[in-house]
């Protein structure tokens, strides 16, 4: 049974940066209502000044994302009918990044991670040249697949408690980017995404509990992304120590 009311809604929104507070708006309850309509109307006719993001409205950009009763979402896609409890819904906006203004969040910090992870595509070839060819069905273009439709709303970044209380991690979107490239044949510097991937704050700091792919809007699992670079990091210390020790065994042996 649907808990909404059927004549108006009760909308606490965060107002302010980290010292603000909520204010109650009450708003209009209409048939097939997001929760980006909602928080239009109070701007359009209640807060004038009040600062939110969103673009496209039909779940394309991810621009639109807040936390809604303590879950990181695209309002534009969540319907008011399915999270509102007894009528009400809080509006805050995504965890783990600063407040800049009411439901507007800082994502400088977010976006710096993703090129920290070695997140820039670099091609092998260069115009002059025939693109390469990549079969569809090999392995690596596969796990590409699985993982290339992430559009950097910072939903998984925001549900992450790792990211929470460890400033240096890297965090799923991030990391899920640096396994799309690692396995991308045309890219030049896997190696080099894949060793900044492990670096301090990197895929070993993830505890794999999930969150962001439970939260991912459009489905991705940056926890498979990430295992996967943590076996491959795995991999590479050992073949790394392998060549090592057989470097090692030559100056050692007799002239």
């Amino acid at each position: 049974m649907d808990a909404v009311s059927p004549k108006s809604l009760s909308v606490r929104i965060w107002r302010g940066k980290d010292d603000g507070r909520f204010e109650t708006y009450e708003v209009p309850a209409r048939d097939n209502q997001t929760v980006l309509d909602v928080v239009t109307e109070v701007q359009r006719r209640h807060e004038p000044a009040l600062a939110y993001r969103f673009a496209c409205r039909v779940g394309v950009c991810g621009s639109c994302a807040m936390t809604v009763n303590g879950v990181p979402r695209w309002t534009c896609r969540t319907h008011v009918a399915k999270v509102a409890e007894a009528g009400e819904i809080t509006i805050e906006p995504l965890r783990n990044m600063p407040r800049i203004k009411d439901l507007a969040c800082d994502m400088a910090g977010f976006f710096d991670k993703w090129q920290k992870a070695g997140g820039r595509f670099t091609g092998t070839r260069n115009r002059a040249e025939p693109p390469a060819a990549v079969d569809p069905a090999s392995r690596k273009r596969v796990a590409v697949d699985a993982a290339i439709e992430c559009i950097n709303c910072a939903v998984c970044y925001s549900a992450c408690d790792v990211v929470s209380w460890n400033e240096e991690y890297l965090g799923p979107a991030a990391l899920n980017r640096a396994w799309t490239l690692v396995n991308d044949e045309r890219h030049a510097l896997r190696r080099t995404t894949l060793d900044l991937a492990m670096e301090q704050g990197g895929c070993g700091n993830c505890h794999t509990q999930g969150s962001c792919m439970r939260h991912c809007p459009v489905g991705i699992s940056p926890t498979e992304s990430i295992a996967g670079l943590k076996r491959m990091s795995l991999l590479s210390f050992l073949v790394r120590d392998h060549a090592a020790a057989d470097a090692l065994a030559k100056t050692e042996e007799p002239a």
